[in-house]
């Protein structure tokens, strides 16, 4: 409790000082596939070694036990833009794709346009991953007019400008937009079946190069710095990287260069990257009073050559059991690094967080207070940003999902997986009936004594079973996880994989 304290002082000696000073600018940097054992610092063991994000852990603030709330694309950017969990959304299950409309309602906060209510400029450059309306889409794909503006987009869920596409690199059409605008009109269809290089046939912009795109998005994300770094304006700035996903593109700089393959050439690329960011970030003069925060939206997938580079000794993952789309930490369990000179002093973070916690803490960074009806998911993680000694937990559980829609919740140690199966692509499968048949319904993990998630001891445990299912439905039924009047879940009622509560 004593920490607490400690901490809280430190805050208030902190935002005292803020308030004589340009409000902190905000680069949000999240990469994307991108394992916990591919960043060095994290794993000792790694094959790779990335220096820039290496260093930034060095000068930051580590979070050792982060994790997304989604362990695939679309539904962690839900969580991180608006705090809240994505499945309160009416995406119950997968990700969203390239023709797919706007996932956050007009009327739903988000990072963005709370920041901006707190006297920041703001931008978007990258994937966006939530959907937007193409015009003319609902008469089908091949009507869409690439002239006309689109619908629902960044611009309308409080960025003041955005740069990017709407999927993955592997999902058509490929078509930049800047702001509203296609930037130019499809004039070719392009496909790539390679191994590791392949995305879906679709239409491409003229301007849209899949090889160019993560340079040029950097390249872009710079000068946006330089350039808001003359004004008197604090800046947010949301750099989703498109790598190291599917297609994996490094250029020829960073061929053969971890030694691994083409995923390590990549994630060496997409370093180099967060360090050009860093480098503008320091040549723009507000390198002390900037807040720099990487991390990624879930695991390594399958499709990067997992068994690959296990067989060479790299681990993507880690320790950590399953990869992206499972509920198992290997999912969900990412990197995460903030960097901020000024606020902050190089520690670890070593207590459980969740990437919707950030939604709270810029909040707190410049004393706003939310409402109840945003970031019911997010916690304030600033004052163990600003402790140097280890506090308190912060969050009373976290909750993880899967691609097929599974739940798990986290507390302390205890770990309870509500499915027999791992909830997207490794074994068991939710699909495999017949193994299924042979297994318990839930799976209860010791994260301490068992990281790997190798002995399901739910039968020796039923007491915290039990605890844990009756939070995890009280999280479901009050619309929130952290303190404040209940709020409604989006979507129809009920989905298949709250079946458990009937029980």
């Amino acid at each position: 409790m004593k920490n607490v304290f400690l901490a809280t002082a430190a805050i208030l000696s902190l935002l005292s000082c803020t308030e004589k000073q340009k409000q902190p600018n905000i680069i949000f940097i999240l990469a994307d596939d991108m394992g916990y054992g591919d960043v060095s610092y994290f794993d000792n063991n790694s094959k790779l070694k990335t220096e820039n994000l290496d260093r930034m852990a060095q000068e930051g603030v580590v979070f050792t036990d982060a994790h997304s709330s989604s362990s695939v694309s679309t539904p962690t950017r839900y969580g991180i833009l608006t705090g809240r969990y994505n499945w309160r959304s009416t995406l119950k299950n997968n990700v969203l794709y390239g023709y797919d409309k706007a996932l956050i309602p007009a009327d739903r906060e988000t990072m963005a346009s709370m920041l901006r209510k707190n006297g920041y400029t703001t931008a978007g450059i990258g994937k966006w991953h939530l959907g937007w309306d193409w015009d003319n889409i609902d008469a089908g794909k091949d009507k869409v007019d690439f002239s006309k503006p689109v619908q629902n987009g960044p611009t309308t869920r409080g960025f003041d400008y955005f740069y990017g596409f709407c999927g993955s690199l592997d999902m058509a059409p490929y078509v930049y937009i800047e702001n509203d605008m296609p930037t130019s009109l499809p004039d070719r269809e392009t496909v790539n079946e390679g191994k590791y290089s392949w995305w879906r046939k679709g239409p491409t912009g003229a301007d849209f190069v899949h090889e160019e795109v993560l340079p040029n998005l950097v390249d872009r994300a710079c000068n946006y710095i330089k350039e808001k770094a003359k004004a008197d304006q604090p800046y947010f700035l949301y750099l989703p990287l498109p790598a190291p996903h599917t297609p994996i593109l490094p250029t020829e700089e960073f061929r053969g260069k971890s030694g691994i393959g083409e995923y390590g050439d990549f994630v060496l690329m997409v370093d180099a990257m967060v360090g050009k960011v860093l480098q503008a970030v320091k040549e723009s003069g507000e390198d002390g009073n900037t807040i720099v925060v990487f991390t990624t939206d879930n695991g390594c997938s399958p499709a990067a050559g997992i068994k690959e580079m296990e067989a060479q000794g790299h681990r993507p993952n880690s320790i950590y059991r399953g990869h992206k789309a499972d509920l198992f930490d290997g999912g969900h369990r990412i990197p995460c690094i903030l960097r901020w000179p000024e606020g902050t002093k190089p520690h670890e973070v070593r207590q459980t967080v969740c990437l919707t916690d950030f939604y709270a803490t810029f909040a707190a960074i410049n004393g706003y207070k939310l409402m109840d009806s945003e970031g019911e998911d997010s916690y304030n993680l600033l004052p163990a940003i600003v402790s140097e000694t280890e506090i308190d937990p912060i969050r009373e559980a976290t909750v993880h999902h899967s691609i097929d829609g599974q739940f798990t919740i986290r507390q302390g140690d205890w770990k309870l997986l509500l499915s027999a199966s791992s909830g997207g692509w490794s074994a068991p499968t939710p699909t495999d009936t017949l193994a299924l048949d042979s297994l318990p319904p839930i799976q209860l993990y010791n994260m301490k004594d068992d990281p790997s998630e190798t002995t399901n001891v739910e039968a020796e445990h039923p007491e915290i079973v039990s605890r844990l299912r009756a939070l995890m439905a009280k999280y479901v039924r009050e619309g929130r996880s952290t303190p404040g009047a209940p709020q409604k879940n989006d979507g129809e009622y009920p989905w298949k994989e709250l079946d458990w509560m009937k029980e």
